[in-house]
């Protein structure tokens, strides 16, 4: 989705949660399971950006530099990155130039130096898929962690990040000369099957306050890019059983 760079933050409070390791345990064959510890008084506070990646251009930079003074007023705990991180095809490898142009480099505020929960975008699935994912760029930089789909823990909310990408059928069916590589997806009916499963095993089991499902597609929006029909038909359905916040 070519929008603009865009952020947001939430706050949420509840019990303390007297843990401070950083962990993951296996929930399923598909989803991962982070455990992220809340503040001492129990308070959790976060920010989310998508569609970045601009080696600073296009407001990145500007926008970075207010995000690190929202940062430090909320104290935030982590970041969550909804995709289309790299413009405007990826990365070419794990060791593209452009994750430290795009990502090290830009957001440098020791507010912002938390752990970032990302999953991919559209334009993240026109390069090398697979070199965001890798664990080479954690080594490169602590903070990225970079999954398809996976779940982080907070106690009081639980987050549920969803590869929404390989849903939308104008990516295989009309692309429009653009290239994508849907290693690790295809065959697409048995994978999309499997996260739809996953989801909604892992949000049955779910006893969090708060549970926030996260994707890089909207399911409705009145923005140029509209709703994702596929997204409606397919996801919306599995939300609709209890109240979630998407």
């Amino acid at each position: 989705m070519d929008d603009s760079c865009k952020h947001y933050f939430i706050s949420l409070s509840s019990f303390w949660l007297a843990c401070f390791c950083f962990c993951f345990i296996f929930v399923s064959a598909e989803l991962q399971r982070f455990e992220h510890p809340v503040k001492a008084d129990g308070s959790l506070s976060f920010l989310v950006i998508g569609d970045w990646g601009r080696k600073g251009a296009y407001n990145q930079s500007q926008v970075a530099l207010q995000m690190g003074k929202v940062a430090e007023k909320l104290s935030i705990d982590f970041v969550v990155s909804t995709g289309d991180n790299f413009y405007e095809k990826g990365l070419a490898s794990p060791y593209d130039p452009e994750f430290k142009d795009s990502f090290t480099k830009i957001y440098t505020a020791n507010s912002l130096q938390k752990q970032w929960y990302s999953i991919l975008g559209n334009h993240d699935y026109r390069g090398d898929v697979q070199a965001q994912l890798s664990p080479i760029l954690r080594r490169i930089d602590s903070r990225w962690l970079c999954l398809r789909s996976f779940i982080v823990n907070t106690e009081i909310a639980e987050f549920f990040f969803i590869d929404t990408t390989p849903f939308v059928d104008q990516y295989f069916q009309n692309p429009k000369h653009q290239k994508f590589d849907w290693r690790g997806v295809i065959p697409r009916k048995k994978y999309l099957r499997r996260i739809l499963k996953d989801l909604r095993s892992a949000l049955r089991e779910s006893v969090a306050n708060w549970k926030i499902v996260i994707g890089h597609h909207p399911i409705r929006s009145i923005g140029h890019h509209g709703e994702t029909k596929e997204l409606i038909m397919q996801l919306l359905p599995i939300l609709e059983v209890k109240p979630f916040v998407a």
